[in-house]
């Protein structure tokens, strides 16, 4: 089973592999730089729509982070 913290992980991981600083991130989304800061941390989950322009934005599939591949 699939739990919420191993998709953080695995998004975590991403974000720091990217080589992109929160703010870029957050810029690209057009969202706060708080937002992506809680989604590291766990505070809280991208939006659906998010999450998918994330996974864009880190060239990374939805299916990977999502621990489906």
């Amino acid at each position: 089973m699939i739990t919420l913290e191993q998709i953080r992980i695995k998004l975590v991981s991403e974000i720091k592999e990217s080589g992109l600083s929160q703010s870029e991130i957050a810029r690209r989304l057009n969202i706060k730089q708080q937002a992506v800061s809680q989604y590291i941390t766990g505070q809280t989950m991208p939006a659906l729509d998010t999450f998918a322009n994330l996974c864009r934005i880190l060239d990374v599939s939805a299916d990977e982070i999502l621990g489906l591949k």
